[in-house]
């Protein structure tokens, strides 16, 4: 009885908080990627197009008042 228990403490921390752990991890790189991408694409001169277009969008959206 009492190997049971330990077999499922092991198998359930590895499989699951281990396993949500690393992918929280990863999903979080992600993340941080995209946002130092971003944050370079603003500070080019002159700013990508596609940057030019998601930011009026992300204005329209804040907004609505806004007209470009």
């Amino acid at each position: 009885m009492m190997n049971s228990f330990v077999s499922i403490g092991i198998g359930w921390f590895l499989g699951f908080v281990f396993g949500v752990g690393c992918s929280l991890v990863v999903l979080y790189a992600i993340y941080l990627g995209g946002y130092k991408k971003a944050i370079e694409d603003s500070m080019l001169t002159p700013p990508p197009e596609n940057y030019i277009r998601l930011h009026l969008k992300a204005e329209r959206a804040l907004i609505p008042s806004a007209v470009h």
